[in-house]
């Protein structure tokens, strides 16, 4: 062997000595709170090339660097806020199930938040991720207890159509896997209780036509906040009394088309073809009519009906019927 060949031997011995075990690789230190909070100053800089350095460190300190992206986000600066949304959506990307989670979470937040162009910039963003969750999110719903179908709404679109009543047995936050399905139109909670975080999350639905509350509890103050991030759905509120009737809509008189079997008017004696002609002394001057009064009650409270009833062949006839409603399932 030759004493240039031993050389080279003994240089390789050396730097595998330096560099430790085979195949070990040097972990980078965390950033420190401070190099982070020194990195979200610099997104906002004149310069670009200390803006594109800062997002880069962003981008690698991983979960420590959430919490100021998202004061950040909330401040005042758009061109900062947008940087700093950038990042979070590579979070949202990556491989960290962790990381991707807490940023899903927090998109969520900024999302259901005030309307604000970074909200709007939050709700494109969890739009094109949840662009492949459809079928396992309409599972999942489905799995909780949801009734999940297609079909069209009396407003003559077709779509998703959501119903949740007394089996849904999710929580708030599964409720943040309807803004994961496709084409929703109508969402109907039914004797479910729910607070202002769910309204919140239902205010992500822009396209949705028809939002029905029956029973839920929610006070008309909290709706109006919502009916102003959907204006141009239509919202149903109802303090949950139900009477189990059907109806012609927006056409007079208010003559039942269809009494529910053990309802609260089937118990009343009500049958198809009755006409409603006043409420609680109050004229009724067509289903909507009754279906507003009636909604204005809880379960459990008594109306006063006064009703027309004109069978063939037999004496046209008026009667007060004392009707306890029941309560939406």
């Amino acid at each position: 062997m030759s004493r240039i060949t031993q050389f080279a031997g003994l240089l390789l011995l050396a730097a595998v000595a330096l560099a430790g075990p085979v195949g070990a690789v040097a972990e980078e230190a965390p950033a420190t709170p401070d190099e982070i909070k020194e990195w979200i100053g610099q997104l906002g800089s004149p310069q670009f090339a200390q803006r594109e350095a800062a997002s880069r460190s962003l981008a690698t300190a991983g979960l420590p660097a959430l919490e100021p992206l998202a004061a950040a986000i909330k401040g005042d600066d758009f061109e900062v806020a947008s940087r700093a949304m950038e990042i979070l959506r590579g979070f949202l990307e990556g491989e960290d199930e962790t990381l991707a989670a807490a940023a899903e979470k927090l998109a969520e937040s900024i999302a259901e938040g005030p309307e604000s162009p970074v909200s709007s910039l939050a709700i494109a963003m969890l739009d094109f991720h949840h662009l492949g969750m459809v079928e396992a999110a309409r599972e999942k719903l489905e799995s909780l207890g949801a009734i999940v179908t297609d079909g069209f709404i009396p407003s003559g679109s077709r779509g998703t159509i959501v119903v949740l009543n007394a089996s849904w047995r999710g929580t708030a936050d599964d409720l943040r896997l309807l803004a994961r399905l496709r084409g929703v139109v109508q969402v109907a909670l039914r004797g479910v209780r729910i607070d202002e975080k769910a309204l919140g999350i239902l205010g992500r639905l822009r396209g949705v036509e028809s939002l029905q509350f029956y029973g839920t509890g929610v006070t008309e103050e909290a709706l109006a906040q919502l009916a102003a991030k959907l204006p141009d759905a239509e919202i149903d509120f109802r303090k949950g009394g139900k009477l189990g009737v059907g109806g012609q809509p927006n056409i007079g008189p208010c003559q039942i088309t269809q009494v529910q079997d053990g309802s609260a008017a089937a118990k009343a004696g009500l049958q198809i073809g009755d006409v409603v002609v006043k409420i609680d002394g109050e004229p009724v001057l067509n289903f909507e009519t009754l279906t507003d009064k009636v909604g204005k009650r809880g379960p459990g409270e008594k109306i006063e009906l006064e009703v027309e009833r004109n069978l063939p062949g037999e004496e046209p006839e008026r009667f007060s019927r004392t009707v306890e409603l029941d309560g939406w399932e």
